[in-house]
């Protein structure tokens, strides 16, 4: 009776096991998004695609002008606050000790200035009377008038420190929605130090970089397409609104802005996205493929690239054989094995595998 008991449990045990092993075989592995581009030709790409990330388009950074600990904080990542609420408090011990003095000393100045007042007065009723000099009374005078200077330096002074402590509070300067939080109750911050994000206002933008050979075709107030990694099938209209005169030398590329025209509230800050543009039709004479050249990979077969095939809502890279030709300032020429507009994988090639399912970004 035990052994049969026991073998039961065996069966029972097996049985488990191969079910979590099946489920395991059913999970997919997570889809690899991709960057890619268009194959063009050299030196006539009239349509050309560049990576961005979506943003409110006001972002501010939100942070004290004063040192101290915070003994008041009223923020969480989302929440949505109103022009003018407190977000966060300072202890502000120093500030309202100088403030506290400044008080006291404007007191005492005024105390002085009204005792400077009286004395001009008496001096001044016997200068009338000729009981008093001339020089008693210019002296009177010019105490009095130092009394005034003091008394008017200290009411500066308590103006100043009052807003020192008013460098304390943090209130909300617009409508917004809190986007990140850096600090905690209790935490001792700097003057300066960013404790929070906001993102403010309605309208949402497009943060990208163009390389330098394209730059000087992109204008203010251009139109272009915008289409969102997350939001499949879905084109938005956009306007460039800024273009930097100078590259920055982190990524090599010209910082541009551009405002969505018809923004939609599936676009989350964060979001990747992709912009076309339209740069006009100046095709070459000779019609010369070009593609990047980190695009083409080599082995025992020769050259290749990754073409991106979609079909039925999916995107399939496809190893593809290809002849180069000379590389020129826009990359490789192509001989044979591409087309213009097929889409080619642009970057990491050593990681993609032929038939991998990917995601284009």
């Amino acid at each position: 009776m035990k052994n049969k008991i026991g073998a039961f449990g065996l069966l029972l045990v097996t049985v488990f096991f191969m079910s979590c092993s099946e489920k395991k075989e059913e999970e997919k592995p997570p889809v690899r998004p991709v960057s890619y581009q268009e194959v063009g030709f050299l030196g006539g790409e009239s349509t050309r695609t560049f990576s961005g990330t979506a943003n409110t388009a006001k972002v501010i950074d939100l942070s004290f002008r004063n040192n101290g600990i915070i003994t008041e904080f009223n923020l969480k990542i989302g929440q949505t606050v109103k022009n003018g609420q407190l977000l966060a408090k300072l202890d502000n011990v120093q500030s309202r000790l100088n403030y506290e003095n400044s008080l006291s000393s404007l007191n005492s100045a005024k105390s002085q200035m009204n005792t400077a007042k009286l004395s001009l007065d008496r001096v001044r009723s016997l200068y009338e009377k000729g009981s008093t000099s001339l020089s008693d009374y210019e002296a009177g005078k010019n105490q009095f008038r130092t009394a005034v200077d003091t008394y008017e330096s200290a009411k500066r002074t308590v103006a100043i420190q009052q807003e020192q402590v008013k460098y304390g509070f943090i209130y909300a300067p617009e409508n917004g929605v809190i986007a990140a939080v850096n600090a905690e109750i209790e935490e001792n911050v700097a003057a300066g130090q960013n404790i929070a994000v906001l993102n403010a206002g309605v309208d949402m933008k497009i943060e990208l970089g163009i390389p330098e050979k394209v730059i000087n075709q992109v204008e203010k107030d251009m139109k272009v397409a915008i289409k969102m990694s997350s939001l499949e099938g879905k084109t938005f209209s956009g306007q460039i609104t800024e273009v930097s005169p100078s590259i920055d030398q982190n990524t090599s590329t010209y910082p541009v802005s551009v405002k969505i025209i018809n923004p939609s509230k599936d676009i989350r800050p964060g979001m990747a996205a992709n912009v076309t543009f339209e740069f006009g039709s100046t095709p070459s004479a000779n019609k010369t493929l070009v593609i990047p050249a980190k695009s083409v990979g080599e082995d025992a077969t020769g050259n290749f690239v990754f073409l991106i095939e979609e079909s039925t809502g999916k995107s399939i890279v496809k190893k593809q054989l290809i002849t180069v030709g000379n590389l020129t300032s826009e990359g490789f020429a192509v001989k044979q094995g591409l087309s213009a507009g097929q889409k080619i994988a642009v970057a990491g090639l050593q990681t993609l595998l032929d038939g991998q399912e990917v995601k284009m970004q």
